[in-house]
This record gives C-alpha cells, sequence and structure tokens, in this order.
C-alpha cells in the first residue's frame, strides 16, 4: 500500500505552554487535499514537520479550531461556527478554497467589505487606537479606572469648529485622541461603536458617553468630545 495513506496522529501544540496539545488521528492526504496550501506543505516540503518518539507529527498552532479546518479538509462542510476564529487559521494554514468560502459568509463579509473598508477611509484610525489605550494605561496608576477623551468629526467643516472649541476645552490637549474627518456613509456613532468594539478586541473594558465640559464653554461639548471609560479591575 502507499506509506503516504498511512494514518497518522497529529498534534496541534497549544501555543500557551500551560495548556495541554489536542490530538486528531487521519490519513495523510487529508493534509494534502489542497496542493498549494500551506497546511498540505508541511507534509510534502522541506523541513518536514518534526516527531516525537511515538511518530507524532507537530504543529505550533491552537487545536481549538483545527476539527473546523479537519471537517472542511474531509467533507467539504463549511464550519458555521466560531467563523472568525476558523477563517483566521485559514488564512495561516492558506486553504484557498475555504478562506474564499468563510469570505461569502455573513460575519467575515460585513467584517472586511464593510466595517474595514469604513475604517480604511478614517485617517490613522490604527494609531489613534493604539494612542487611547497608552494614554489610558499611563492614567491608570493606583486607578480602578482612567479616561481617554476623544473628539469625533465627520465633516471639515466640524474638524474647523472643533479645533476651535479644543483650545476652550478644560482637558490638556496633548491627551485627545482626534478622530476623522471621514467620507462614507457610517455616522459618528458608528465609529464610537466601531473604537469601542477594537479596543475591547485587545482585551480592555470599556464604555463611553459624551464629556460635559465645564460652564462657559464655547460650544455644546457633545458635538465632538466623548469620554472613554477603561476599567481596570
Amino acid at each position: 500500500f502507499d506509506m503516504m495513506d498511512l494514518c497518522i496522529l497529529l498534534k496541534c501544540l497549544w501555543l500557551n505552554p500551560q495548556r495541554s496539545g489536542s490530538q486528531f488521528h487521519l490519513f495523510i492526504n487529508t493534509l494534502k487535499k489542497h496542493p498549494g496550501s500551506k497546511l498540505a506543505e508541511m507534509f510534502t516540503g522541506q523541513p518536514k514537520l518534526r516527531t516525537d518518539s511515538e511518530g507524532r507529527f507537530f504543529i505550533d498552532r491552537p487545536g481549538t479550531y483545527f476539527k473546523y479546518i479537519l471537517e472542511y479538509l474531509r467533507s467539504n462542510q463549511v464550519p458555521t461556527q466560531c467563523i472568525q476564529d476558523v477563517y483566521k487559521e485559514a488564512l495561516f494554514y492558506d486553504i484557498e478554497p475555504l478562506i474564499k468560502q468563510l469570505e461569502d459568509s455573513p460575519q467575515i463579509f460585513g467584517e472586511l467589505v464593510a466595517r474595514r473598508q469604513f475604517l480604511a477611509r478614517v485617517p490613522n484610525y490604527s494609531e489613534n487606537i493604539e494612542l487611547m489605550i497608552r494614554i489610558a494605561r499611563a492614567e491608570a496608576v493606583a486607578s480602578r479606572q482612567s479616561n481617554v477623551i476623544v473628539c469625533v468629526v465627520k465633516t471639515e467643516e466640524d474638524a474647523a469648529r472643533c479645533q476651535d472649541a479644543l483650545n476652550s476645552l478644560d482637558t490638556d490637549k496633548k491627551s485627545v485622541v482626534k478622530f476623522g474627518p471621514w467620507k462614507a456613509v457610517p455616522s459618528i456613532s458608528d465609529l464610537l461603536d466601531c473604537i469601542q468594539m477594537d479596543v475591547e478586541a485587545k482585551g480592555y473594558k470599556i464604555s463611553f458617553q459624551p464629556h460635559v465640559a465645564e460652564k462657559g464653554f464655547r460650544f455644546k461639548s457633545h458635538d465632538f468630545f466623548y469620554k472613554f471609560l477603561f476599567t481596570w479591575w
């Protein structure tokens, strides 16, 4: 018989060494079903995957979602659970047919075509998210919570008004993170939701509300300014 059809024991190691690995029994040709994929190359190219004394192959990836990858390889069944995480694994293993089918799912389509395309039109969006986190962490010393003031403007006109308002704002101007303007349909509330979503995706607990300035402020502060609250414990 063909040695390449032998049933093998594949072990996917967790990136976190404190957690146990996942083991899968399967035919090696199942892993090579899509010849152009990175997964297939792991078992055909050089150097080959290392094995332990029992002949088990090791892949240094979380094993949690590999069962969905394996089910697709065996039966072409596209997963309906954990779509975002399975998509990341499909990208890592470079299984092009699965990637394309997952990108047609509402979850991935909405993220890639709708949300990310919108955020790509917001200047310095990713950099501003990181700046917010740095400011919040700097303010967190001996505190349960820390605040970050964010200025959000959609149009060039509002950007000019925001700059005037910023000069009267009762806070350190350098600590205010400015988002916008942008040319796309989504509103300010849509962007605020995106900010919260992406900060939370990094593991932070966060909420936001309109920033209320002191009396005598020349503009309604909630026209531009929002307070993002980071809670640490």
